[in-house]
């Protein structure tokens, strides 16, 4: 059974919903803080899914799921609601999205910019969309950016801790035999 109708089954199904569209995305860099417990359970696969609601109105949303390395079951880690989406960078497009945003969007539907024109049917409205998706993209970037330097923040203030304690056992250590004698 492939990956895609294991996550349809595993994660949408059983809430009464059904999946649309299914791609694994990986992840730009890589950085192990091998001190803090994040909640990661080591290497994973990452796919992002595209879903509607069987039930009337239906909703569209999309879910991040992973595969933990070593497991057979897939895990639903986040989930926005289709309305939630300002911009789509179309530099790979994928029609499902556009179609759905089309289909399941009836007020405020996303701006698609970089999408080929047979894509997106010749609908200039989606383009003022996509500037405000773009900017929470870059928001969401930038927020990354910085929860990273935090954690680095915290990686060095862990090891001058660390530091500082061996240096304490030390002296104690020291005093102790000193006293001793």
């Amino acid at each position: 059974m492939s990956a895609k109708s294991t996550i349809s089954k595993e994660i949408f199904a059983p809430l009464d919903e059904r999946m649309l569209g299914a791609v694994q995305v990986k992840r730009r860099t890589k950085k192990k803080i091998p001190f803090l417990a994040t909640g990661g359970q080591g290497e994973y696969l990452t796919y992002i899914c595209l879903s509607v609601t069987n039930k009337k109105p239906t909703q569209a949303s999309i879910t991040k799921v992973k595969q933990f390395e070593g497991s057979t079951s897939f895990v639903r880690r986040s989930q926005w609601m289709l309305e939630q989406l300002r911009q789509v960078n179309g530099i790979d497009p994928n029609r499902i999205l556009h179609h759905t945003c089309q289909r399941y969007l009836t007020d405020r539907k996303p701006e698609f910019i970089n999408c080929q024109s047979k894509i997106m049917g010749g609908n200039s409205i989606l383009h003022s969309a996509a500037d405000s998706v773009s900017s929470a993209v870059q928001k969401a970037s930038q927020a990354l950016n910085e929860r990273g330097e935090r954690l680095g923040r915290a990686e060095e203030k862990t090891e001058d801790l660390k530091n500082s304690a061996q240096q304490f056992a030390e002296t104690a250590h020291k005093l102790a035999m000193k006293h001793k004698c």
